[in-house]
C-alpha cells in the first residue's frame, strides 16, 4: 500500500477570494517516489490538526513566505514582507503534533526554517544583510537548475541519498538557519557557511532541505531521491 503524504500550503489572497495552493512539482514529486498526496489546507481554527494526522503516513512542509519572526521572539526588519499568520498557525501545530507521533517530516526551503523554528532554533530574517560575504542563494529565473554546489557531510541522510560530498543545488531564498533547533544537526553547507541541510539527532526522521528537489526533480531525476528516502521511511 502506498503510503499517504500530507503537504503544506499556501494562503494567497487575491482581489475578492482568497485560495490554498501548493505548487504541482511538489505532488508530481511524490507520486512519482511512490506517494499519494494530499493537500493539508491553511486554516483559522487548528482543533482538527490531528484528524489530518490519523490519515498521512508523513508530511512534507513546503515552500513559500517567511515565517512570522515573533515565534523566535524578533521583530521583524524591512526585508521580511510576506508573512501569513495562519500558514504559521496552521503548521506550527501540524509539526507539534506529527513530532510528537513520531511522523516522518521533510522541509522544504521555508519548511525546513519552520522545523528550526518549532524546536527552538532561529533563523536569519535577510541573509543578504545580516550574513558578513554571503554569496548568491537567489536564481529565480531558472529554478529548475543548478545554481552553487553544497558541501555534505558524511554518515548523514543526504551522503546516504546522494551518495557524494559536493552537489550543485538550485536556490530561491533570503533567510536561512541562524542558531539551531533542538536535537537537530547541520548535515550540508554553502561555501559561505549558509546551512542547506539538516536532520534529526534523536529517533524522530527528520530531512531539511533548503534548496527544491521537487523543483529539479522532473528534469534531473537524481532529485526525485530525496523523496524516495522519506516516502520509504514513511
Amino acid at each position: 500500500m502506498k503510503p499517504v503524504i500530507g503537504l503544506t500550503c499556501e494562503k494567497e489572497n487575491l482581489i475578492n477570494r482568497s485560495i490554498n495552493r501548493v505548487n504541482y512539482p511538489y505532488i508530481m514529486s511524490v507520486i512519482a517516489a511512490g506517494g499519494i498526496p494530499i493537500i493539508i489546507p491553511t486554516m483559522e481554527d487548528t482543533e482538527d490538526i490531528s484528524r489530518y494526522l490519523d490519515i498521512v503516513d508523513g508530511v512534507i512542509f513546503t515552500g513559500g513566505g517567511d515565517v512570522s519572526t515573533h515565534y523566535f521572539n524578533e521583530e521583524p526588519i524591512r526585508e521580511v514582507e510576506e508573512v501569513c499568520q495562519d500558514r504559521d498557525m496552521t503548521e506550527m501545530a501540524l509539526f507539534h503534533e506529527a513530532y510528537k507521533r513520531g511522523k516522518p517530516i521533510f522541509g522544504i526551503c521555508r519548511g525546513i526554517q519552520l522545523i528550526n523554528i518549532a524546536l527552538g532554533g532561529s533563523i536569519y530574517q535577510d541573509i543578504y544583510t545580516q550574513v558578513p560575504n554571503v554569496l548568491g542563494h537567489t536564481c529565480a529565473n531558472n529554478i529548475q537548475d543548478g545554481y552553487h554546489i553544497i558541501n555534505i557531510k558524511k554518515e548523514s541522510i543526504l551522503y546516504d541519498i546522494f551518495q557524494k560530498e559536493k552537489l550543485v543545488v538550485n536556490s530561491q531564498h533570503h533567510q536561512s538557519i541562524k542558531s539551531l533547533g533542538k536535537d537537530l544537526r547541520v548535515i550540508a553547507e554553502a561555501k559561505d557557511g549558509i546551512i542547506e541541510a539538516i536532520e534529526s539527532t534523536n529517533e524522530n526522521f527528520i530531512l531539511g532541505l533548503q534548496f527544491h528537489p521537487e523543483a529539479m526533480a522532473m528534469k534531473y531525476e537524481e532529485f526525485l531521491k530525496p523523496f524516495k528516502y522519506f516516502i520509504d521511511r514513511c
